[in-house]
């Protein structure tokens, strides 16, 4: 793993870790803090073996049916975007907890405490029993036949599907699925608490500091790295309309009510744990106006003595004089302390999770909108017919 150390946090900050973790460095799938090659091998690796015992079992045909789309979705998609969230974000969450301790953020009376909760963290990310736990509520899940999803038919075991290929996928790769989203699960929540634990500290923050969020700008960075999750959920839910659709048990209309739904959600899991460090932010912004605010007052008055009074000084010329772009630069300074935000989120953020929620859906206007139909409006609209 690469590291990115602090001068004043000797701890590495990673989630990353636990007993499929540690599998896949044993078997040279993980090297560093990259994980794609685990990904790829459970899920693409799974899905060539369930095809290979359709086409031995002579059900291919039935294998690539739409309403079973969701299958294919959950191997070859979901479960590669995972680990390639994973190994994006990994990086970026170490590189934020030691940056903070580095420009003082976490200043050094609090660099104690920032390394007990970095090493609890590491040590829970570690820990085999979460994992285990995970994987006994997928198998619980699958022995009972319950279900994440309403609607879709490849999510809960069809007993009516007595191919080999489907058992295989219904009993090992659904379960596999489950148990890597519950995996993620927990590392979300651990990220979430770790990041409401260090709120708690003691912290500097700096009002006027250039990204506008008090020396925490880097948290966005990180929050930008989930956008592989939140693609994959949204293909997730994708995938199952387009089987319910396909099988007539759900109406089109209905998919802007699930549409909002997965937004609503993506922004509580992602977006939603970014909210903890607001007080502090909030109370940071407010004392850094107040100050700053003095400061220029007492400048502005001193300028003004000086400069308007009528008794300026001979000898020191008012063109290129130093006093003017000095208040230039603590106009500025205030504007930006103005422009600290109370939530580390901007635009760049919400427009990347609003694409990566949204645009998945876009496949499922043509179950109301065929491609042909689109393509004579369109024409019909470009030649003015």
């Amino acid at each position: 793993m690469t590291e990115f150390v602090g001068a004043n946090c000797p701890a590495v900050f990673s989630l990353l870790g636990g007993p499929l973790h540690r599998m896949g460095r044993r078997l040279g799938l993980v090297r560093g803090t990259n994980t794609v090659r685990l990904g790829l091998a459970l899920g693409v690796g799974l899905w060539l073996i369930v095809v290979a015992m359709a086409v031995l079992g002579g059900v291919t045909d039935r294998l690539f049916e739409l309403s079973l789309v969701g299958g294919h979705v959950r191997l070859l998609l979901a479960i590669p975007l995972f680990f390639i969230c994973e190994s994006w974000v990994a990086p970026r969450m170490t590189a934020f907890v030691a940056t903070i301790a580095d420009i003082g953020v976490v200043p050094p009376g609090a660099t104690l405490a920032l390394d007990a909760e970095v090493t609890r963290a590491n040590r829970l990310a570690n820990a085999w029993w979460p994992e285990a736990a995970c994987l006994l509520v997928a198998i619980g899940m699958e022995v009972t036949g319950s279900g994440l999803q309403p609607y879709g038919a490849s999510g809960v075991y069809d007993p009516s599907r007595t191919a080999l290929a489907a058992l295989v996928y219904f009993h090992v790769g659904v379960t596999l699925f489950r148990f890597l989203l519950f995996r993620l699960t927990w590392k979300l929540v651990l990220w979430s608490w770790s990041l409401w634990r260090i709120s708690r500290l003691d912290l500097h923050l700096i009002p006027g500091h250039p990204d506008h969020a008090g020396g925490l700008g880097s948290l966005e960075g990180v929050t930008e790295r989930f956008t592989p999750l939140v693609a994959a959920i949204s293909i997730l839910e994708c995938a199952s309309l387009a089987e319910s659709i396909s099988t007539g048990t759900f109406a089109v209309t209905g998919v802007y009510l699930w549409l909002m739904m997965v937004v609503l959600v993506d922004a509580a899991l992602f977006i939603g744990p970014l909210l903890v460090f607001t007080d502090k932010l909030w109370a940071s912004r407010t004392q850094g106006v107040g100050q700053y605010m003095r400061l220029a007052a007492r400048y502005v008055t001193e300028f003004e003595a000086k400069w308007t009074s009528g008794d300026v000084p001979k000898d020191e010329p008012l063109l290129g004089t130093a006093d003017l772009q000095s208040l230039a630069d603590l106009g500025n300074a205030v504007s930006d302390m103005k422009a600290m935000r109370w939530i580390t989120v901007g635009p760049r953020l919400l427009t990347m999770m609003a694409l990566a929620a949204i645009l998945p859906f876009a496949p499922l206007l043509l179950f109301k909108y065929p491609i042909a139909e689109l393509a004579q409006k369109f024409f019909s609209k470009l030649i003015g017919f």
